[in-house]
């Protein structure tokens, strides 16, 4: 069967899977889109989404739904888009719609993968690290921020079913590169989300002015340190971010010369994304829960079965509980309680 002939499903329509949506209709594939933002199926299937930025400009219409129960169809190739702690109720909510042979993707945070096998069976499940940013300025109206590709693998021992068709699929969306490490890969995106967007929700700091601080390279740098520590207790190789950071060496107790270069990268990420707000801040900006759950939340619950600590993350975690049960406001000033130590290594 070709690409082509596939039913293809997106669940959430927001930055980055309104404009994976969007690509894929805007290059012929047969998807539609389920989305309950009040009043976005409606729009997407008569006005369109509007996708700008990163040499984008156009704008797509897609058969889409406002909730899952309105899909009749079974679908080859469902792919989640939505925030990682509506997964145990979307995880259910899909099954109706999946044949034997289908298969499901993640373009996630965190790494639901894990719960997604358990849930699927690890032959139908495709891990996926998103590259590119995105924003949402309204609904429907979704800006690329930065460029970026997909990385694709197997979370099993067999390929899955569809495995080249989605391959084939998201590479119309942006590059798209097949690894045998997808869960390395995965631990490596945890890593920087667990970074940049759990300190900017607690700190309510866009990345340049937040990273422009020596204080919070130094958180940056203790995240790192425990969460590659977990990694290699569970004898996983994490990756490379973007192919570019070596969280691994990062992470190593090293000379003067490698600190100063450890805020150096640091500083050149702060500097490239200086604009960029934490979706976790977005999220309790407007009463929603965040997916520190699914970030620091997974490195300390790992530590914890490993007997690896993580007092970093564990305080961080505390942190965003406290601010999303409204008994402790977003402020820099939050971050007074770590150590001395901890801010000046």
């Amino acid at each position: 069967m070709e690409a082509k002939d596939l039913k293809i499903l997106i669940v959430g329509a927001g930055g980055i899977g309104g404009i994976t949506a969007a690509q894929i209709a805007k290059a012929g594939y047969n998807v539609e889109v389920v989305d309950c933002f009040p009043g976005l199926a409606e729009k997407i299937q008569t006005r369109g989404l509007h996708v700008f930025g990163n040499g984008h400009d156009y704008t797509q219409t897609i058969k889409a739904h406002s909730s899952l129960i309105d899909v009749t169809e079974a679908k080859d190739i469902i792919i989640l888009a939505t925030k990682a702690n509506s997964l145990p109720v979307i995880g259910k909510l899909i099954q109706p719609a999946l044949k034997e042979n289908s298969v499901v993707v993640s373009l996630q945070n965190g790494i639901c993968e894990e719960q997604m096998a358990k849930e699927y069976g690890a032959d139908r499940v495709v891990g996926c690290v998103v590259g590119f940013g995105a924003t949402v300025h309204e609904a429907g109206e979704l800006e690329m921020t930065s460029g970026g590709n997909f990385t694709i693998g197997s979370v099993g021992n067999t390929i899955p079913n569809h495995f080249n068709e989605v391959y084939e699929i998201l590479s119309a969306v942006t590059e798209t590169k097949i690894t045998n490490n997808i869960y390395g890969h995965l631990f490596s995106k945890l890593i920087i989300n667990s970074c940049i967007t759990t300190l900017g929700a607690i700190s309510g700091m866009t990345l340049g002015k937040m990273l422009s601080q020596r204080k919070f390279r130094n958180l940056f740098i203790g995240i790192i340190r425990e969460a590659v520590k977990v990694s290699r207790a569970a004898g996983l190789k994490v990756e490379k971010y973007a192919d570019k950071i070596d969280f691994q060496k990062m992470a190593e107790n090293g000379s003067s010369f490698n600190k100063i270069k450890n805020h150096a990268i640091i500083r050149m990420v702060g500097l490239k994304y200086r604009k960029l707000k934490s979706s976790s801040l977005q999220s309790l900006e407007t009463g929603r829960k965040t997916e520190i759950d699914f970030l620091n939340g997974h490195i300390s619950a790992k530590g914890q079965q490993l007997n690896v600590s993580t007092p970093i993350n564990d305080q961080l975690i505390m942190l965003v509980k406290e601010i999303e049960s409204g008994t402790r406001k977003i402020s820099p000033s939050n971050f007074n309680r770590f150590s001395i130590n901890t801010l000046t290594n």
